[in-house]
């Protein structure tokens, strides 16, 4: 018996133990969020300006949902390769070193920006989060999607430091998160609970807590790091006839969860004024600079 193929993000949400009312989200360089809704649930309601509404594109007998962020972790990325310049333009150009220390040397230093980042990003109190980005570096996903916008960072002053800059990064892709669920929500989608998987969800404590308190939702990180794999698998022994139905192969297989992270109240609210900003700035951006 063969069973058929499907996108991985969807079979990630499959092993990671998708259910009705449950929002998955893939966090990698992108996003890619997925649900599932049973058909009265959906009825002839078509949910607005999210990528994807598939009857049995994820689970047999629910209709699939996806959305996503263009970028997440490429965003990171790229304010890493910013900070790289002097690196590879001027140590890379030293007289007085040799090549090989100059390699390891820049090696050493590129990758312990992001955690360096981190460690101070964290000191930052929220209160003091007055710098405010938009993720849209590589363009919209949902909602809405719109490839041509452009990202914004605002409120820079003289004393803004390379640690407030990665922590206004990090909350606008978790902005932008909050801006999906919202989405799916106001079109009538319940959400009760968040599991993440992917390398940042797994990698970035920082980054996953963040993300929980502009959500202020609970999210359950995924212990496997191949829930893709997973997922296919549990397709495959359904398939093959060990189970009947592939939420029988979720049950019997789910790899657990690693970690869960709790919302902070008082951040949660804070969160939600600075998102307000990050919206009024969202729809300055795209009206003022793209229209």
């Amino acid at each position: 018996m063969v069973a058929g193929g499907a996108f991985d993000c969807h079979m990630g949400a499959v092993g990671a133990g998708v259910t009705p009312h449950t929002f998955v989200r893939v966090i990698g360089t992108s996003t890619c969020d997925v649900m599932v809704a049973d058909y009265e649930e959906i009825g002839d309601n078509l949910i607005k300006g999210i990528c994807g509404q598939v009857d049995g594109s994820v689970i047999p007998g629910m209709v699939g949902l996806e959305a996503g962020q263009s970028g997440f972790g490429d965003i990171y990325a790229w304010f890493k390769r910013v900070l790289e310049f002097p690196l590879h333009n001027i140590i890379g150009q030293s007289t007085l070193i040799d090549d090989n220390l100059k390699a390891q040397l820049i090696e050493e230093a590129a990758d312990r920006i992001i955690p360096a980042l981190t460690v101070e990003a964290e000191k930052i109190p929220i209160s003091e989060s007055t710098i405010i980005a938009t993720d849209w570096m590589n363009g919209r996903r949902t909602p809405d999607a719109n490839q041509l916008l452009k990202g914004t960072i605002t409120g820079l002053t003289l004393s803004s430091t390379a640690p407030r800059i990665f922590r206004a990064l990090v909350e606008a892709t978790a902005f932008g998160s909050k801006a999906i669920v919202d989405r799916f929500r106001n079109e009538g989608v319940r959400i009760d609970n968040v599991i993440g998987i992917g390398g940042i969800a797994l990698k970035s404590p920082f980054v996953m807590q963040t993300l929980s308190d502009v959500l202020n939702m609970p999210i359950k990180v995924c212990r496997t790091d191949q829930a893709c794999a997973l997922g296919a698998a549990m397709f495959a022994a359904t398939a093959a006839g060990v189970y009947n139905k592939v939420e029988e192969a979720q049950a019997a297989m789910s790899s657990g969860f690693a970690d869960e992270y709790q919302p902070n109240p008082q951040n949660a609210v804070a969160y939600q004024e600075i998102y307000d900003n990050y919206l009024k700035l969202g729809q300055f951006t795209e009206k003022e600079l793209f229209s």
